[in-house]
């Protein structure tokens, strides 16, 4: 079967070079520039490699002028509404859903008991100073867990590359827990298997041990069922999501042969940014110095000034040229909680509305595509869920777990070599 091929042209030599289209599932072809530079002694040249895929991958797709995104091809809003996360992370690791309840429930019970951290690690929080952001005390501790699963160094069958994932997976909502209230200086509470994945992390977030684990100095942990829905919804949401900053991160660390551990520990440090993990908790922060709805036109009109470097947080995306898929869910559910009694909070609630309202509306918005993005209402939700602003990133990086562990044993079992980008040298 004859290949697709495109040729490159040489103007000045009239060299003609034919390199192959290869064929994707979903969206546009992409040209095999691999051997690019060996054919032809040049190299592309596409900073921030926007046009440029750096590795074959068949976990999660997006549709950004159509505002799709898929894990394992199936629509994220079908699986928001039909699984829990840790389905989801089922999905994700091992390529399929959960068969059946009884399925869905060993696994998720799996994680509850693998939740605990050796005693050697906690003693490393120890020496972490009170204040730090929980994302350098997160990023540290993940480091550290390389040193107490040394095996996973060399993994040699399915069962380890699972277990590998299971741990890190387990785990990072009790790193998460622990690094906030080391943060602050509060005790650590260990974690209770009788509850679920995502309600044992608010409890170990919110439980103070006083001599009987589980209580607090004012009684029994009060958590909301609603409370645990919703922020399964939202690790749900940020489980995966193509080749962004901290994925292509892990992608590359990994590809030196590091320990997987150590290379998701640099992808906790890409997300931080706030131009990626830490955009929710800008959005915030940028709705509390809009201060009232009635202050909106002023700062709409800053955007469009050219001469002020003011800029709206949560609007457009590097990707998405449509509304995010991701951002009609979490104003689905948004709306969803106030109607069942969690409240948001209504002033910053009313200006991000009518925020979405004008920039839906205006030209400028239209004509640059800019809409609302995953980031846009989650802080209003966490907010609304008594989460800390400290832990916005933190709880990013639990909902992209699965999805960088994914990563790392499709990359390492796809046997790339390492990454290793040019430049183009500018200097003397």
């Amino acid at each position: 079967m004859k290949k697709n091929t495109i040729t490159l042209i040489n103007n000045s030599t009239g060299e003609k070079f034919d390199f192959d289209l290869i064929e994707c599932t979903r969206g546009p072809k992409a040209i095999d520039f691999s051997k690019l530079f060996e054919r032809t002694n040049i190299f592309s040249y596409d900073p921030g490699y926007g046009s440029t895929a750096g590795c074959k991958s068949t976990i999660s797709y997006i549709d950004g002028n159509n505002s799709i995104l898929l894990y394992r091809g199936i629509p994220i809003q079908d699986l928001v509404d039909k699984y829990t996360f840790s389905d989801i992370c089922l999905l994700l690791i091992n390529g399929e859903l959960p068969k059946n309840n009884r399925e869905s429930k060993e696994f998720e019970l799996e994680l509850r008991h693998l939740g605990f951290l050796h005693e050697g690690l906690i003693n490393i929080f120890k020496a972490f100073p009170d204040g730090a952001h929980p994302m350098a005390n997160l990023s540290s501790a993940v480091g550290a867990l390389s040193t107490f699963y040394k095996d996973y160094m060399e993994i040699d069958s399915d069962e380890g590359y699972h277990m590998m994932a299971k741990r890190m997976i387990a785990k990072i909502p009790t790193l998460v827990a622990f690094s906030y209230r080391n943060s602050i200086g509060y005790p650590y509470v260990y974690p209770d298997i009788s509850r679920s994945y995502v309600e044992n992390f608010l409890y170990m977030l919110r439980a103070f041990p006083d001599g009987r684990l589980g209580m607090t100095l004012d009684g029994e942990v009060e958590i909301d069922p609603l409370e645990v829905e919703a922020l399964d919804k939202i690790f749900s949401l940020h489980a995966d999501h193509g080749q962004n900053a901290s994925t292509t991160t892990v992608r590359n660390v990994v590809s030196t042969g590091v320990h997987p551990y150590a290379a998701i520990s640099a992808g906790i440090n890409a997300l931080w940014g706030p131009s990626h993990g830490g955009a929710n908790e800008k959005v915030l922060n940028q709705l509390a110095e809009i201060g009232d709805v009635k202050n909106v036109p002023k700062f709409v009109d800053r955007v469009k000034d050219k001469n002020d470097p003011f800029r709206l947080m949560g609007f457009g995306h590097r990707v998405y040229k449509s509304y995010d898929p991701r951002a009609k869910a979490i104003k689905s559910l948004k709306d969803e909680l106030d109607k069942k009694g969690i409240k948001m909070n209504a002033r910053f609630s009313e200006i991000a509305e009518r925020l979405e309202e004008v920039a839906l509306k205006d030209e400028y918005f239209i004509e640059r595509k800019l809409y609302p993005n995953v980031d846009f209402y989650s802080g209003i939700i966490l907010t609304a869920l008594r989460i800390p602003v400290s832990l916005f990133t933190p709880i990013f990086v639990i909902g992209r777990m699965p999805g960088w562990c994914s990563q790392v044993i499709e990359h390492i079992k796809s046997g790339a070599r390492i990454t290793r980008p040019r430049q183009v040298y500018g200097g003397k």
